[in-house]
């Protein structure tokens, strides 16, 4: 079992950045693929990028690519996604998820957090 809690969402201007977290409870955080989605006012949730357990291998998705990168700390149970260049049309309610394996399906994750709204204004 793995609990999900993001933070590190709010509003900011277009170009700016901000580093979402994702905090996971339980002693096996390290064995699962983590990944961050995001979905926007009116559209389907998306994926957005994931990392392996041992932060070695990564996948993105060709929106935020360049420009998001994910990475995660095994000691502390954390993940993390650090966003650059910010546009408005970033802005969504982004969510962090675990899995046995990497995959940009979201059925490919068990686990969820809550969510935490990003804001880009413009």
């Amino acid at each position: 079992q793995v609990q999900l809690v993001e933070s590190g969402g709010g509003l900011v201007q277009a170009g700016g950045s901000l580093r979402l977290s994702c905090a996971a409870s339980g002693r096996t955080f390290s064995s699962y693929i983590m990944g961050w989605f995001r979905q926007a006012p009116g559209k389907e949730r998306e994926f957005v990028t994931a990392i392996s357990w041992s932060g070695g291998i990564t996948s993105t998705a060709d929106p935020v690519k360049g420009r998001f990168t994910i990475s995660r700390d095994n000691a502390k149970n954390t993940v993390y996604l650090q966003m650059n260049s910010l546009k408005p049309e970033d802005t969504a309610v982004y969510y962090c998820a675990a899995g046995p394996r990497l995959t940009t399906s979201q059925g490919g994750y068990g686990y969820w957090g809550q969510g935490t709204q990003v804001t880009v204004s413009s």
